[in-house]
């Protein structure tokens, strides 16, 4: 089964139906979407490209992104798409380890690729969106349906944002994106032929993963003019269209409902808004709902099980009336449908409910393996599990609440603290906008608790004033022995905190 299927399906049934957008501006419907796409796989076809290869692209948020992504799929080859905000350094690594045959880039990457083709794969061709060459790539007349791809068959090679080292080539068949976009059906929302998916985070990262289903029930596409997140133009843009999907980080959330307070508004026209790809604490999902209404849902997912771990519905965020409704509200919900999820102790012995350790997934979206790396495959995927390296709980009820990423787990006095309670504790303090903790070495206790703040407007640090809001709220031993205030936390281009920096800035001398 070759994903590009979906998107032939749609052409035949809804042929007229506005498919590509730039803004409010129809730039193609479902036929024209589809024939562009196998134009380019003909054309790639012809210049020698096979079914297997591996094509990049390394380019900002467009509505050419689609249609070069299905070009690569209808010619049965695979998508390596690269975040446009990474160093054309890094985008050549990624080129040159997963073998790259060509890659696609746009008039800002193009000449930084260039620049940087001593590292690229020998003879790399770089084909420029919206140049003459890539206009003549999508306009020959081609009736040849997708190349034929069996289940297993690798279609989107996804490499980790690689934090703490080189990045890992995630391999993802069709079977992967098929069974994680139905659990979207299942287990996030409902699409309609009305709906709007609007890509305001990467097309190289979680929003791009949820074109498929989008397609498959032949929605519009729409790419905001900015190409990227601007709160206003989100929210304004909603209004127009109605009926509004999108995919957003915490971080990008916590903007969206700033934006929305500011202008008096609710986020008319916006349907739902899919959130994860980072720790969303509790006050702020309370105030997002308190603005927006119940436009929310939550997923949890890595790259190697994509987007397809747990979720928190609309009707569990809605739920106030539950007992235990703020501690689901803290959790990142239930198991989605294709999969099972479990916790394991050290031993690798699955613990029983309530009990913190490492949490494991197994199911149709978890990955094949990491590209050319048999030994991080081998690590990572035991017994066709997948040990994530997240730390958390599941409760009776199958209730997930994660703690915090194994090698983040603070040991002091031989205590585990989890740097992510510390953190919804001080986000309730009002001078506090924005926190991550760490642990630092300490040669007495082993590590010693320290949080990086940023301050609300007109905030000063009140060391004092902290101390007692978290001595009232958790435990004396978890209670940070140090505050730093930063203007700004150290991110990385999908919006999550790099705590690797701050444990370096830590380590500076004085």
């Amino acid at each position: 089964m070759n994903i590009a299927e979906w998107l032939a399906a749609s052409a035949r049934l809804v042929p007229a139906a506005p498919a590509l957008l730039g803004g409010t501006k129809v730039e193609a419907d479902y036929a024209t979407f589809a024939r562009r796409a196998a134009a380019i796989a003909a054309n790639l076809a012809a210049q020698g490209l096979a079914p297997g290869d591996r094509v990049a692209l390394f380019l900002f948020n467009s509505t050419d992104y689609l249609e070069c992504l299905y070009g690569i799929w209808w010619a049965g080859a695979v998508a390596i798409p690269i975040n446009a905000k990474l160093h054309a350094r890094e985008a050549a690594w990624i080129c040159s380890n997963a073998q790259a045959k060509l890659a696609f880039v746009d008039a800002e990457t193009a000449p930084l690729l260039e620049a940087a083709r001593a590292d690229l794969p020998a003879g790399l061709p770089l084909i420029t969106v919206g140049s003459a060459a890539y206009t003549a790539l999508r306009q020959s007349l081609s009736s040849a349906p997708p190349v034929a791809r069996e289940i297993d068959d690798l279609a989107w090679l996804f490499y980790t944002s690689g934090t703490t080292g080189r990045p890992k080539g995630v391999m993802l068949s069709n079977g992967n994106l098929l069974s994680a976009s139905l659990c979207y059906l299942a287990d996030v929302d409902e699409v309609h032929p009305a709906d709007a998916a609007l890509y305001a985070a990467p097309m190289s990262h979680g929003a791009g993963l949820y074109n498929f289903i989008h397609v498959r029930m032949g929605c519009r596409h729409v790419v905001p003019p900015s190409g990227g997140f601007d709160a206003d133009e989100v929210l304004t843009l909603a209004r127009e269209l109605t009926s509004v999907s999108m995919f957003a980080a915490p971080t990008m959330v916590k903007r969206l409902v700033a934006a929305a307070r500011s202008r008096g508004e609710t986020g008319e026209g916006i349907k739902t808004v899919v959130y994860g790809g980072g720790p969303m604490y509790l006050e702020d999902i309370k105030e997002a709902m308190a603005v927006m209404g119940q436009r929310f849902v939550q997923i949890y997912g890595q790259g190697e099980s994509p987007m397809t771990i747990t979720a928190l519905s609309r009707a569990h965020h809605a739920d106030v009336d539950h007992p235990r409704h703020l501690d689901r509200l803290r959790s990142v919900g239930t198991a989605h449908s294709a999969v099972c999820v479990r916790i394991t102790g050290t031993d690798g012995a699955v613990l029983p409910p309530d009990a913190v350790g490492e949490i494991e997934v197994k199911g149709p979206p978890v990955m094949l393996g990491y590209w050319n790396n048999p030994k991080a495959t081998a690590e990572t995927l035991v017994n066709g599990w997948l040990r994530t390296g997240d730390v958390g709980r599941l409760d009776a009820d199958g209730f997930l609440t994660l703690s915090d990423r194994s090698k983040d787990v603070i040991i002091s006095g031989g205590t585990n603290i989890y740097p992510r309670e510390v953190e919804e504790v001080l986000l309730a303090h009002p001078s506090v906008a924005e926190v991550s903790v760490i642990g630092v070495p300490d040669p007495e206790w082993g590590e010693n608790v320290v949080a990086y703040l940023v301050l609300a407007p007109g905030a000063t640090l009140d060391i004092a004033a902290l101390d007692a809001h978290c001595l009232a709220n958790i435990a004396r031993f978890k209670r940070p022995k140090s505050y730093v205030a930063l203007a700004e936390l150290p991110k990385n281009n999908y919006g999550k905190v790099l705590k690797t920096t701050l444990r370096e800035l830590a380590a500076r001398p004085g």
